[in-house]
């Protein structure tokens, strides 16, 4: 596909250092907790607060079910939304504290009866609250932050870039939330406490980056020519025409496609890794923190790798290497013995390269599809697109965390008492 924005009439713009860092930087916060949520949620709720595992699954399951819901509620919203700070930014801005907050309350453990079976299903409706609750705000501050790409730039090669800086943020988050855990892990012994000290932390950490991408791009979205939300926008539509318009374009169902199944699998691999290390490689916290931090810095790596090969394969091929080497990974973790420690992390670096594809390839090609969206009916709704993808982003995670849920539960995982590491 020729570049679509060359067909809009736009003067490409150079966007400054300081729009780039402040933009990348509001996915840092949602990349540290989904990262949080995905490695450490499933194995605190059965081994610290003391769910059974089809019951944390249902639970955390619950809670996406609700994304299902609210993502393309809040892009349309978000769409329409007419105020002095433009159509982003106030859900931004009202979002970010109520994040932080639902996110640190996920790693409480209330006691509500000394009798074990109303106090579990009571802790199981107190996460399900706290699951949608968060949620809730997550895609409040996240979906408009990625719908920002296609308004602060209408340049092909500065909107790559842009996307590059985003996740050099949101893989770093993952890396930094991995390596607090691990700090917080070796100094506190308890491990309720553990998870609300590092909850806590990683709010307060997670909501401060929202304000600085406001403060940082506010001007340049706001400037005139980049907002695009003009009066006949097409946004007055009602949702299910959007949504039939949307799913007609057929190269959006492709990128869709590709993202669910990536994401899927990511999910996956992240649930199971620590159960895999602790369980069958008979190994202990800081080991599957490492295993994670070991994928998470090859992806990092490799993702300018990956960019510049971009130029010269494209795309389609970039994506195919990184899978392929993926499912090589994943075959020898199927094989692996115990004592294999060091081929472990050989294939954690193998896995490293297919997770790098998965973060740049689908978002890379969102921005031309909204343009040839575009070029074909003359609207911009980038806050549907963006619902989209954002949604199956936590449709692969609600998944990935049920079917793993179901797998201990059937393969007769033995859950250790609450308040057990």
């Amino acid at each position: 596909m020729t570049n679509p924005s060359d067909s809009l009439g736009t003067v490409p713009e150079k966007l400054s250092v300081s729009t780039k860092l402040a933009y990348g930087a509001g996915d840092l916060g949602p990349a540290i907790t989904a990262n949080i949520q995905a490695v450490f949620l499933l194995i605190f709720l059965t081994n610290v607060a003391g769910l059974e595992p089809d019951l944390a699954g249902i639970a955390l399951l619950i809670g996406k079910v609700w994304d299902a819901i609210n993502d393309p509620i809040v892009g349309v919203l978000s769409d329409r939304t007419r105020s002095r700070w433009g159509r982003r930014y106030p859900w931004i801005i009202v979002g970010a504290i109520p994040f932080g907050i639902t996110f640190f309350l996920q790693w409480v453990v209330p006691r509500f009866s000394s009798d074990p079976v109303l106090n579990q299903w009571s802790l199981f409706w107190y996460y399900v609250i706290i699951s949608i609750l968060f949620n809730t705000f997550y895609t409040a501050v996240n979906l408009p932050y990625t719908a920002l790409t296609p308004e602060l730039t209408q340049d092909y090669q500065e909107r790559t870039t842009l996307n590059s800086f985003r996740f050099f943020f949101s893989i770093g988050g993952s890396i930094l939330s991995l390596l607090l855990a691990q700090a917080i892990f070796k100094l506190t012994p308890d491990p309720i406490q553990r998870y609300i000290l590092l909850g806590a932390s990683c709010a307060v950490i997670s909501v401060l980056p929202l304000f600085w991408c406001v403060w940082g791009t506010y001007k340049r979205t706001m400037g005139g020519s980049q907002n695009l939300a003009t009066e006949d926008d097409g946004t007055s539509l009602p949702m299910l025409e959007q949504l039939r318009v949307i799913f007609q374009n057929r190269p959006f169902l492709y990128v869709i496609g590709i993202y669910l199944c990536s994401w899927l699998a990511l999910q996956n691999t992240v649930a199971i890794i620590p159960f895999f290390v602790k369980n069958w490689m008979r190994l202990t916290d800081q080991d599957f923190i490492n295993v994670i931090l070991v994928v998470q810095v090859t992806a990092l790596s490799m993702l300018f790798v990956w960019s510049k090969a971009c130029e010269r394969v494209g795309k389609k091929a970039v994506y195919f290497m990184g899978m392929g080497l993926w499912i090589i990974a994943q075959f020898g973790l199927f094989f692996l013995q115990p004592n294999q420690v060091g081929l472990m992390y050989f294939l954690a670096v193998l896995a490293g390269f297919g997770v790098s594809t998965a973060y740049l390839i689908p978002w890379s090609m969102l921005p031309d599809v909204i343009d040839l969206d575009e070029l074909n009916t003359g609207q911009r709704r980038e806050g549907i697109f963006y619902a989209f993808m954002v949604l199956l982003q936590k449709i692969g995670l609600a998944l990935g965390l049920y079917l793993v849920t179901l797998a201990l539960k059937y393969s007769g995982f033995v859950k250790t008492v609450a308040g057990e590491a």
